[in-house]
């Protein structure tokens, strides 16, 4: 999982304004930090569709599986057990 982290990580701080890249902590709130608004989040479902080859469900559109680094690798990981 440590590599799908890395890669929403990497996403993250490529695609957003993150102020401080090494202080981003893995479970902290992308939405609360103002890093990701409702179209970033749009965003990170497209990469998570096309880098990670799973389908997000319009349920799973949730902050509990996409509002933090930890978050989107454990959704992540969790879509491609299934």
């Amino acid at each position: 999982m440590s590599d799908i982290k890395e890669q929403v990580r990497k996403f993250i701080i490529t695609n957003f304004y993150v102020a401080d890249p090494a202080a981003l902590k893995d479970d902290a709130s992308l939405l609360d930090a103002g890093i990701v608004d409702s179209t970033g989040v749009l965003e990170v479902i497209t990469f998570i569709e096309s880098e990670f080859g799973v389908t997000v469900d319009d349920a799973e559109m949730l902050p509990e599986n996409l509002d933090a680094v930890n978050h989107i690798a454990a959704f992540v990981q969790k879509k491609k057990s299934s």
